[in-house]
């Protein structure tokens, strides 16, 4: 405990010494940058460990109950993800997701299927049904929704593809949070 303690006490030492060498930039655009990405730093945790508190406070459950509802909150789960910590893998997190936009697809007369995780990669077969089998505007949008989804609960994926017969390959959509890895959606015939 104590040495945990001592270790905190040197990270806090650090931290203070990079941010007065940040205040000595002699580059006023640089240090105002710096200081920027600092502080939505700080702001981001904040939040999110408000949201802890809040959630904590709210909840009827304890031990892991609690950890997988922290784990269900966007920003929460996007910090997790982060710093490796996300109490879910990323199966069962496409899982999760896919369950959650099976109505979707099956209302614009679609189904998905799991394939396999390989190499970071997940493996999803896209089927249409119905009178717009052929329609690419359908099936885009049906990939589309089927992406965000995906991205959504699985931001630190290396790749998607979508296994589906009705057209080309399209490149991965843009994401408004940075994950860890690079993103690559592949659609193959």
């Amino acid at each position: 405990m104590q040495q945990g303690i001592q270790e905190q006490q040197r990270q806090a030492t650090r931290i203070e010494t990079l941010v007065q060498e940040v205040a000595s930039f002699q580059d006023p655009h640089a240090r105002a940058i710096a200081e920027e990405l600092i502080q939505a730093l700080l702001d981001m945790y904040g939040e999110g460990l408000a949201r802890l508190l809040e959630i904590t406070a709210e909840a009827d459950t304890t031990g892991l109950a609690l950890i997988n509802i922290f784990a269900r909150d966007e920003l929460l789960s996007s910090l997790f993800v982060l710093h490796g910590l996300h109490p879910l893998d990323i199966e069962a997190r496409v899982l999760q997701a896919l369950e959650q936009i099976r109505p979707t697809l099956k209302s614009q007369g679609g189904t998905v299927d799991f394939v396999r995780i390989e190499d970071g990669i997940v493996y999803l077969r896209l089927q249409e049904k119905g009178s717009c089998h052929s329609c690419s505007g359908s099936s885009s949008a049906l990939k589309l929704a089927l992406e965000e989804a995906i991205y959504q609960a699985v931001p630190d994926l290396d790749g998607l593809e979508i296994e589906d017969n009705s057209g080309p390959p399209r490149a991965a959509i843009p994401m408004t949070f940075v994950p860890p890895r690079r993103h690559k959606t592949r659609i193959s015939k």
